[in-house]
């Protein structure tokens, strides 16, 4: 099999992998600032300034300003809690948006290879423990572990930017990776049988080639169904956020002591 028809089959699936990617609707315009990290297990909320806990609330009721609680009314209390419980709900959200995100196009990926390679293959399954422990590492990054979550300071604007750099990165090189494995797994049938003319190699590569269009069609169509539901899941984040902005201003009106320490920043 020549060397260009190779490069055009390569260039093909190239192509397809990179779909659930390039379609992504889900990078949804959040005008919001977390100003300071936020570490959370099932007992505390703390916001962390420099590795440094500034602001601790424990059991949604008892609040801890540098290490110094302050005496609450019942009024306060009750803001504490709702801004509290808010926390809770919507920091979790965060690591939930950005993971499904990447898992929208890491499982298109993956379908690729399974449907090239057959389900189950030792290609699909080489493919899949790589896109598993790619998973695993982007919740390390929150230090995720059951109910215990960590998110840094930063700027929501585009959730999908969470993942730029290194992970997009390895994505990336993953995909390469996939390629090189659909076409060790394939070449033997279809590229590489040297007892095929030239004009039986060429109607291999266009069969093939029309395998990876419909698969294409497919893919696209449930990319963006799945992309479509998670820009909903965002937009959604991104008004409850807003809310909690609100509801900050509100303690903060009512316990003076936290103005030091506003955590959300919402421009919207």
């Amino acid at each position: 099999m020549a060397m260009a028809n190779k490069s055009v089959l390569k260039s093909s699936f190239f192509a397809l992998a990179l779909i659930p990617f390039s379609q992504q609707a889900y990078a949804q315009q959040c005008s919001i600032n977390l100003n300071y990290g936020v570490i959370i297990d099932p007992k505390h909320i703390r916001i962390v300034d420099k590795a440094k806990t500034q602001v601790q609330i424990n059991n949604a009721t008892q609040l801890f300003i540098k290490g110094r609680e302050i005496a609450l009314s019942s009024e306060q209390q009750q803001l504490l809690t709702s801004f509290s419980v808010g926390i809770r709900q919507q920091v979790p959200e965060i690591v939930s948006i950005a993971i499904e995100g990447v898992d929208i196009g890491l499982k298109a990926v993956n379908e690729v290879v399974a449907g090239l390679t057959g389900e189950n293959s030792a290609s699909q399954q080489k493919v899949q423990a790589k896109f598993e422990e790619l998973k695993w590492r982007i919740r390390a990054r929150f230090n995720q572990s059951a109910n215990n979550y960590y998110i840094a300071p930063q700027d929501l604007n585009n959730l999908d930017e969470m993942f730029t750099g290194e992970f997009e990165q390895e994505i990336e090189a993953m995909i390469s990776t996939s390629i090189g494995t659909i076409l060790e797994a394939v070449g033997q049938s279809i590229l590489a049988n040297d007892n095929s003319n030239e004009f039986d190699g060429e109607t291999r590569i266009t069969t093939f080639d029309k395998r990876l269009t419909t698969l294409s069609k497919g893919l696209e169509l449930e990319v963006a169904e799945r992309a479509k539901a998670l820009d909903i899941k965002a937009e959604n984040f991104c008004q409850q956020l807003t809310y909690l902005d609100q509801l900050e201003t509100k303690l903060h009106q009512a316990i003076p002591a936290l103005k030091e320490y506003n955590l959300i920043e919402s421009s919207n």
